[in-house]
């Protein structure tokens, strides 16, 4: 595929190539369904799980592996998080810079009976942990932000927000769908008790992969419940993990490219990837920032306030009009709109018509930020000046 593609927080592209391989490999040699059986092709299955599993565990500093449970998504490692801890007469506490697949499941635990309290960050994404602390309540029982905001690229101060719900006795859940992979992320330093994480963005995994990692001590009601390969002889669900969140066959393919890119990302290291894309998108605020009728969104002077993800709009120009150009014109991908996010947007003063962004990874390049920079400066002037004719831009 030719062009320039910046919609990583969508889903990274390209994959390595070892992710191929795995999956090659996994299709001709061990195709088989993990705990089913004892053949060779199921315990070959099962081990690719196992591999997959304790390489997260240590990305992400987990000091039991079985407290990785496997998930088809972030949103499905969010709604396990959500509806099996909250309950009705608990009281939540979030952010306005989250993704709707953490305030829809919110907004119907609120229907339920759950009190939720959403938190202002400021028009540039930062959250003042003050804030949150003002915000909590005697019957508190979860804390749940984003790590890196999908819309402006906002790091949360994940550590202090840790401390402050250990303080109080809350549990804690972070949403990594942005910043796995591309953000150093250690569960035992921060001491979260929830992380939920995408395999298919800077994990740089296929798609239909996805986790949560679960702190010991931390108990949830399953989402779904079934067939788990354990305990066959008795119907009710095992207690154990990560079998307790687990039912169903899993998606062995996608989990075995994912422990090769998992593989991928150790050996280059995360503090390498996280220099690269702030490398990158420091770049683009200071290119950008010259571009008269650019406005940019979020922390616009500090890269290291930023996960590899900015957002901004063209004056005079709406920014799926911009994304077009962009992608017809100069074969720059790009997402723009609300991606997701309302209540993010509203927070920005973007909404509704939402922002372009540009979400950088491992595989873009400084050359790239060069030339999306130089398409931007043209698309900028032909929008001061107009210049569209039925719809279309002409240069």
């Amino acid at each position: 595929m030719a062009g320039i593609y910046f919609d990583n927080a969508a889903t990274s592209w390209p994959k390595p190539p070892a992710v191929r391989d795995a999956l090659a490999d996994y299709f001709g040699e061990a195709c088989g369904n993990p705990g089913r059986s004892g053949h060779r092709t199921s315990v070959a299955a099962a081990r690719l799980v196992v591999t997959a599993r304790e390489g997260l565990a240590e990305l992400f500093n987990a000091a039991d592996p079985s407290r990785i449970v496997f998930t088809h998504n972030a949103t499905h490692a969010l709604n396990l998080a959500l509806l099996g801890l909250l309950h009705p007469g608990d009281h939540v506490v979030t952010t306005s810079l989250e993704h709707n697949s953490v305030m829809r499941p919110l907004r119907h635990l609120e229907t339920l009976g759950v009190e939720l309290t959403s938190v202002a960050c400021t028009p540039e994404g930062l959250l003042d942990v003050n804030d949150v602390a003002r915000a909590l309540r005697p019957h508190t029982r979860l804390l749940v932000t984003t790590h890196g905001s999908n819309v402006v690229g906002t790091l949360m101060p994940v550590g202090a927000l840790a401390r402050l719900a250990r303080d109080r006795q809350i549990a804690y859940l972070v949403d990594a769908s942005q910043t796995a992979g591309a953000i150093p992320i250690d569960v035992q330093d921060v001491d979260v008790d929830l992380l939920a994480f995408s395999g298919h963005k800077g994990l740089l995994g296929p798609t239909g992969t996805g986790g949560l990692y679960i702190r010991e001590g931390v108990v949830l009601a399953p989402l779904i419940r079934g067939g788990t390969g354990s305990d066959s002889a008795y119907e009710i669900q095992p207690h154990f993990l990560p079998d307790a969140y687990e039912s169903g066959t899993l998606n062995v393919a996608g989990i075995a490219g994912l422990a090769a890119s998992v593989r991928f990302l150790t050996e280059i290291g995360i503090e390498t990837v996280k220099r690269h894309e702030q490398t990158l998108v420091t770049q683009f605020l200071a290119g950008a920032s010259d571009i008269p009728g650019i406005t940019l969104y979020g922390p616009r002077r500090d890269a290291a306030l930023h996960c590899g993800v900015v957002s901004f709009n063209v004056a005079r120009a709406m920014p799926s009009e911009v994304a077009l150009i962009l992608d017809e014109s100069f074969e720059i991908m790009a997402r723009s709109g609300l991606h997701c996010a309302p209540a993010a947007h509203r927070t920005l003063g973007t909404f509704p018509a939402g922002t372009l962004r540009f979400s950088f990874g491992w595989f873009n390049t400084s050359a790239e930020v060069h030339v999306a920079l130089e398409a931007l400066r043209e698309v900028a002037s032909w929008a001061a000046e107009g210049r569209e004719i039925a719809g279309t831009w002409t240069a």
